[in-house]
């Protein structure tokens, strides 16, 4: 058996594998209520998600321009004593 048959023979199983094993959904249907609940939540949950970033972000950029103010070159332009000043 040549490498090439062998590369085949490993293709057609990875293939065979893949048709077959698809993942099957659920027939789940959803009442007009729970579409209509679930419309209902997402601006509460977008308001949630975007006040969750925001404050992330705020948490990181405190803390990268606080490391960023006692880095050179900064602290060449203040001189020593200024270079622990918040």
């Amino acid at each position: 058996m040549t490498f090439l048959e062998k590369c085949i023979g490993v293709l057609a199983i990875l293939v065979f594998m893949l048709i077959t094993g698809v993942a099957k959904a659920e027939d789940k249907t959803i009442t007009p209520q729970e579409f209509v609940t679930n419309v209902a939540e997402v601006p509460g949950k977008l308001v949630t998600f975007i006040g969750s970033e925001v404050e992330k972000t705020k948490a990181y950029q405190t803390k990268v321009w606080s490391e960023a103010k006692n880095k050179w070159p900064w602290t060449m332009f203040k001189g020593k004593e200024n270079a622990t000043q918040d």
